[in-house]
């Protein structure tokens, strides 16, 4: 699994990044990230402004492998609150380091999920004690929802995010026929509607289950919705 900075990539749209640190400013915290999953390889992409020495050292020891705040948090539906986490060796490797370059670590993430099975992640920290953070926490909780739905809906209609997941690039008739696999249709139905054979039906299905990285025709269509390359009906 790998870890992708879409600051760093080619076109970044700085609103983004922009947004964080308003955000951060706004309600009074240190620092702010956002973070989704690509749903074919796995790779963790997004935008922090946490410091370039921070983000450099976390990629390189491939901290994001490790990092509760994507992992546990991304079994979460509601806020959950760093001070959760069991302070475990996964947990340590990542906050002791923050630690070592001066990084707080008081924060919460904001769990987001879409309606195609796409997931974001806003995180943000605070530096200062832990009843000033309890205050400050309560007080700021609904803008962070509100801001990790914004960010997260962007992000997943922009470009930058669409060329750094590498979309696989389907045939027109390969996106037809899982079309109509959606839609609950036989492969006897889709080949009379498109005017092709079974087998021909079939040729395509098997096509596109490899390009999506799928085992099953059910797991490709479900693939194809949660990119938006088919819809749901």
């Amino acid at each position: 699994m790998d870890i992708i900075d879409l600051s760093a990539e080619e076109e970044c749209d700085e609103n983004y990044l922009v947004f964080i640190d308003q955000l951060c400013d706004k309600l009074g915290l240190e620092y702010g990230s956002y973070a989704t999953t690509d749903l074919i390889s796995g790779a963790v992409q997004g935008y922090a402004n946490y410091p370039d020495e921070w983000k450099l050292h976390y990629m390189k020891r491939g901290l994001h492998r490790v990092d509760p705040t994507l992992h546990k948090s991304a079994l979460s539906i509601a806020p959950v609150d760093w001070s959760r986490f069991e302070h475990d060796e996964k947990f340590k490797a990542v906050f002791y380091a923050a630690s070592d370059f001066g990084l707080p670590n008081q924060g919460i993430t904001v769990p987001v999920r879409g309606p195609f099975g796409d997931r974001g992640l806003l995180s943000v920290t605070f530096n200062g004690s832990d009843s000033a953070w309890e205050k400050q926490k309560t007080e700021i909780i609904s803008d962070l929802q509100h801001a990790a739905v914004h960010i997260h809906d962007a992000v997943m209609r922009s470009d930058v995010f669409a060329r750094a997941m590498r979309r696989p690039k389907l045939s027109v008739r390969e996106i037809e026929v899982l079309q109509w696999v959606a839609a609950g249709k036989t492969y006897q139905d889709i080949g009379e509607i498109l005017s092709i054979s079974d087998r021909t039906v079939e040729v395509h299905l098997r096509s596109s289950r490899d390009k999506l990285g799928a085992l099953t025709t059910v797991q490709a269509v479900g693939r194809a919705i949660g990119m938006k390359i088919i819809h749901p009906l």
